[in-house]
């Protein structure tokens, strides 16, 4: 992106409504531009291979195809672009859900604006696209709920210290401060861990380290 282009978000939302003001709030910043918004996710591999989105703001409970399914669709045929789960949902199973499907974030419809626009630009930078606080419920849920053995992934130390950080939630800044290296040497690991892990995100990644106990 040079530093006249807009980064292409496409909505999917089934309230008129909050379609219309998610469009008008998308337009009116610096850095994003909609690129189409939808009611429903019939023909969503069509909207997308016609608009090519960077970022797309996905609802949960919509008519025939929902979010969570449409994130997964998605995330197979185009796994480069980044999805912001956009709900009124607050609930383990839901984050669950979303996350393993692909989502590479989570906001309530109660976010403000401002919240909303942050998270976008987070996601679209991979560096918080999980709050430390879903990450936290992350961990107790698959504490309670599911225990797995840790397969081997071959993560060296520095890794595995590098996915810790994520699973809290810490943004690319805050790894580098915390491991004192620089955000290109931060972004190089990261890489070579979705290699490692076999995964396309930052909350794939998270998820399957807490699911499989690998940090």
């Amino acid at each position: 992106m040079t530093t006249n282009e807009k980064l292409l978000v496409a909505i999917f939302e089934d309230n008129a409504h909050l379609r219309d003001s998610l469009t008008f709030l998308v337009n009116s910043s610096d850095l994003f531009k909609c690129s189409g918004a939808y009611a429903d996710a019939a023909n969503i591999l069509k909207y997308i291979e016609k608009n090519t989105p960077d970022l797309v703001i996905m609802d949960i409970q919509m008519p025939g195809i929902n979010g969570i399914e449409a994130t997964r669709l998605i995330k197979q045929h185009f796994p480069q672009i980044r999805i912001m789960i956009f709900t009124v949902f607050d609930d383990d199973d839901k984050i669950f859900q979303s996350l393993c499907a692909g989502g590479s974030g989570y906001l309530l419809k109660s976010s403000t604006p401002q919240q909303i626009l942050q998270g976008l630009k987070d996601v679209y930078n991979s560096g918080a696209s999980l709050s430390p606080a879903v990450a936290e419920r992350m961990v107790h849920f698959f504490q309670n709920n599911i225990s797995f053995d840790t397969p081997d992934y071959s993560l060296t130390a520095k890794e595995k210290e590098l996915l810790h950080h994520m699973v809290e939630g810490k943004s690319y800044k805050m790894i580098s401060d915390a491991m004192k290296i620089s955000l290109e040497t931060v972004k190089y690991h990261i890489k070579n861990i979705y290699k490692k892990l076999h995964v396309n995100s930052s909350s794939e990644a998270v998820v399957k380290a807490i699911r499989q106990n690998i940090v």
